[in-house]
């Protein structure tokens, strides 16, 4: 220390518009100069006629100087005290690590009467305004993460034993995707399944199981392809092969050379470019646009769809030796009305995902879902899937204050479909014949069935959900028809 120079401590101690009355001060080195540099800034205030007879250097208890938990606990123990003791703090933001000046006007922001100041090379003092309000940025920027999280789907980045499957259905999907994803001969792969069941997930899991793993995946929606640029996002482009294209650009196919290519929605491919991609896939060959020459690629596709592919095949809207092609490895996700027995474990990872991107919030309180809840959530047939749940999950949980969700939450979250009342035009040839009653009976069975069942049994319910006049009428069906109920 250069006692006879002023740094920054004495600078602001002698030049602050008002005298401290106290002046702390923690070191993490040169202990055996502490008490020298007490005697010697206590004589600069008296000199000065700013006398201050309380100055101590004091040990910080930190790990290191960069060690942002323990700079901050100390931070935090020592702010905490002198802000609730004085009218005001003043904190000097010019000594220390980078780490320590952070942590000081981090835990500073939070209090009501912190003053930050800092000096300058030519000894002058100045007070530092940090317009920022931390307390409104963090919940703003966790407001911004929680909206984000809500319109995707949960997170898709998952191992084999990472995806819920308590139910037959789903382990025997989860055994032939392994057996897909380790075969040496590395398969193309159709992934058929409704909307919102989980396919890119499973094509992920496949990718990371297989033998390329730690080469490229690169996944692409082809509903959302737009039909001017396919060729180029799928195949690539050079320069000046059309009015912006500036240089060259590899496609996915080359992007993903020596991993996977996950085409989501694959039914919605032009007949054009499903061309093209059976020639990649037959030949292992993309031309870019605008190019004439053929580039060797080795990708493995895996691809999927809501749609049936085997009618696009029947109407001439999908080429059958694609389809063959692609469905070498052939896997059906089940819907979630048809994996009962993974709702609620799956229901409590949604919700423990829930949970933590909304513990960014101070106040946030986790949630659960009441056995009630659980039970509603089963009964319900689930037409968007795992997609439509999570979704509705994050209605329930912005709608509901409470931590126990119950099952009237998961109702008033509940997004109700209205059936369209028209039929298809129906048409009979000469020589069919049709039992109309029998058809009328089943009907009334599978509706019978489905209104008892989310009802929880409940006939007077169920009842009114079908248009009867009492239970009593729906009784006398039951009986009549003999529907066995679940």
């Amino acid at each position: 220390m250069h006692q006879d120079l002023d740094a920054a401590i004495s600078t602001i101690t002698l030049k602050s518009s008002q005298p401290f009355d106290k002046i702390f001060i923690l070191g993490s080195a040169w202990q055996e100069d502490w008490d020298a540099y007490e005697a010697w800034l206590k004589s600069k205030l008296l000199l000065a006629d700013r006398p201050c007879d309380n100055i101590k250097v004091y040990r910080a208890n930190i790990t290191s100087p960069i060690d942002y938990p323990s700079i901050i606990s100390e931070t935090e123990k020592w702010l905490s005290k002198q802000s609730e003791e004085s009218a005001e703090v003043s904190i000097n933001i010019t000594s220390g690590t980078p780490a320590m000046i952070a942590a000081s006007v981090l835990v500073g922001k939070a209090k009501h009467n912190i003053r930050f100041v800092q000096s300058n090379k030519d000894n002058t003092l100045v007070d530092v305004d940090i317009p920022v309000d931390f307390t409104k940025t963090y919940a703003k920027s966790a407001a911004k993460s929680i909206a984000n999280k809500a319109v995707k789907s949960p997170s898709s980045q998952k191992q084999f034993g990472d995806i819920v499957a308590y139910s037959q259905a789903m382990k025997e999907l989860i055994s032939k995707a392994e057996r897909v994803a380790t075969s040496e001969f590395e398969l193309s792969c159709l992934i058929l399944g409704e909307t919102g069941t989980g396919k890119e997930v499973l094509a992920n899991a496949i990718h990371r199981s297989s033998p390329r793993s730690r080469r490229p995946l690169r996944t692409v929606n082809c509903g959302a392809l737009p039909e001017t640029l396919v060729d180029s996002i799928l195949f690539g482009h050079v320069k000046g092969a059309f009015t912006g294209a500036d240089k060259d650009h590899k496609g996915l196919f080359e992007q993903a050379n020596g991993g996977t290519l996950f085409l989501d929605e694959v039914g919605e491919l032009t007949p054009s470019v499903q061309v093209k991609l059976l020639r990649a896939l037959q030949q292992g060959e993309v031309t870019r646009v605008g190019d004439d020459a053929t580039i060797s690629v080795d990708v493995r596709i895996i691809a999927a769809t809501h749609r049936d592919l085997l009618d696009l095949v029947d109407k001439d809207e999908f080429r059958e030796d694609l389809f063959y092609r692609l469905a070498v490895g052939l896997l059906h996700i089940p819907a979630l009305r048809q994996r009962n027995e993974d709702i609620e474990p799956l229901v409590k990872e949604l919700v423990e995902e829930l949970n933590q991107v909304a513990s960014k919030f101070p106040t946030y309180k986790s949630k659960i879902i009441s056995d009630k809840g659980i039970n509603f959530i089963k009964s319900q047939p689930w037409p968007g899937n795992i997609r439509e749940l999570w979704n509705t999950l994050n209605r329930a949980f912005l709608w509901s204050n409470k931590e126990i969700i119950s099952d009237k939450d998961m109702k008033d979250a509940l997004i109700v479909r209205q059936k369209n009342s028209e039929t298809t035009e129906i048409f009979l040839s000469h020589s069919q014949q049709v039992d109309i009653k029998k058809l009328i009976d089943k009907y009334k069975k599978d509706y019978i069935v489905a209104a008892m069942k989310i009802t929880g049994g409940n006939k007077t319910k169920a009842a009114e959900m079908l248009g009867l006049n009492s239970h009593q009428v729906l009784s006398k069906w039951i009986k009549d028809l003999g529907v066995e109920l679940p």
